[in-house]
């Protein structure tokens, strides 16, 4: 049950954030008349929701999709499959399509998202782009924006091959990092080496800010992105894009599939009307997930813990980190939200060993779609300073009901 002093608590906080709640609003318009228009310019009826099998030959439907996506995003091509099965593995596949032997990847955003330690070879896995021989290096941010000098000094000692840009902060204490600092480091590499690949980590930020980083003023090569994040809507089932200049996208296409054949092939499955529905719910869904976010940031705020970013900041993700400072405290916030969830709401989520992390975490996801972290989720790894990394809600009305259950169980 939600106590009187937790809904008093929440109307409260309501009333404090209706300005940002209303740009939300303006955001979301304008968003939802890009995807409208793309829809309408790209002539999409009923006969694209058809579907294919086996090879996937003369797919009309999924060559609409990445029509719609491509134009959403301003991109000169996308690759929107089924076959990737996560953002992780969207990655994956880019970089061995975009890397050869020899070859040097930059992160210029410090460590990527654990997932991708055994794909890059920071830990040791016989599959990895390291053990084809591709050299890994970073740099770190310095107070949450790129090291100018660092990368200056880089880029004029040695080839680089691929720069990698992660925008979101994954399970780091990092801020997320917005288009105006985006479009600042692509053009600072440029006047250094115009001829490097600037590949973005686009997860979590579709629909936060106007743009993509294909259409600001210095725009990267290419973007990628998960189905079961913004773009998808809460609809799709799985799935991730990749989007950019059309003769790179063509090297992914070939490495997802056969080179040789590329996006001719991959069948869709039954799944084109899902993914259409899902791009047409994005923005609301998007502004949705935003709102719940403003709102958890002030609530949490006022009752005293550390939160990032803070209610009126300028979000580029929909991640909302609430830092605890208290193993026990994540714990509860995190079945909190569980217990405040359409599916497996009986559920207790436990801390475990999670393939593909080196810390235990504990995440809680009563969602339709198995791993959809725009539904409602909240997670976090089990080491200081415990942070809970909160993403979703497919509305904002149960997107605040949940965060209620998780301030009452913290409240305990």
């Amino acid at each position: 049950m939600i106590s009187e002093e937790t809904l008093k608590l929440f109307e409260e906080s309501e009333k404090e954030v209706e300005k940002e709640f209303k740009e939300l609003d303006s955001k979301c318009d304008r968003n939802s008349l890009k995807v409208l228009n793309a829809f309408k310019n790209n002539n999409i009826s009923e006969a694209h929701f058809n579907s294919t099998t086996g090879y996937g030959y003369n797919d009309i439907g999924r060559d609409a999709i990445e029509k719609v996506f491509a134009e959403v995003l301003g991109a000169e091509d996308a690759l929107v499959r089924s076959q990737f099965i996560s953002g992780s593995h969207a990655l994956t596949v880019t970089l061995f399509a975009l890397l050869r032997p020899n070859d040097t990847l930059l992160s210029i955003s410090g460590k990527p998202y654990d997932t991708l330690d055994e794909v890059i070879g920071i830990v040791d896995n016989p599959s990895s782009l390291k053990s084809f021989n591709v050299n890994y290096e970073q740099i770190d941010l310095i107070n949450d924006d790129f090291d100018y000098e660092a990368i200056e000094k880089k880029l004029k000692e040695k080839k680089i091959k691929v720069i990698e840009i992660q925008r979101s902060k994954g399970y780091s204490t990092r801020k997320s990092i917005v288009l105006s600092k985006i479009d600042k480091v692509i053009k600072f590499i440029r006047e250094i080496d115009e001829d490097i690949i600037i590949m973005i980590d686009n997860c979590y930020c579709e629909f936060v800010e106007d743009k993509s980083p294909l259409e600001i003023e210095n725009p990267a090569d290419v973007i990628v992105g998960s189905l079961i994040k913004n773009l998808g809507g809460g609809i799709a089932p799985n799935g991730a894009y990749v989007a950019g200049k059309k003769h790179l996208i063509d090297l992914v296409a070939d490495r997802l599939t056969v080179p040789g054949e590329g996006r001719e092939v991959g069948p869709t499955l039954g799944i084109n009307k899902q993914l259409l529905q899902g791009i047409f719910m994005a923005p609301s869904v998007v502004c949705s997930s935003l709102k719940t976010a403003v709102l958890t940031s002030k609530v949490l705020e006022k009752l005293g813990f550390d939160v990032e970013p803070k209610c009126n900041d300028e979000r580029c993700d929909i991640v909302q980190n609430i830092i605890f400072h208290n193993k026990d405290k994540l714990i509860k916030y995190c079945q909190g939200i569980q217990a405040g969830s359409p599916i497996d709401s009986n559920a207790v989520p436990l801390p475990w060993d999670m393939p593909g992390y080196t810390d235990q975490v504990i995440m809680a996801a009563g969602a339709f779609t198995q791993g959809s972290s725009i539904e409602m989720s909240c997670d976090g790894p089990i080491r200081e300073p415990y942070i809970a990394y909160q993403q979703g809600g497919l509305t904002y009305n149960y997107g605040k009901i949940a965060v209620m259950y998780a301030v009452e169980k913290i409240k305990e």
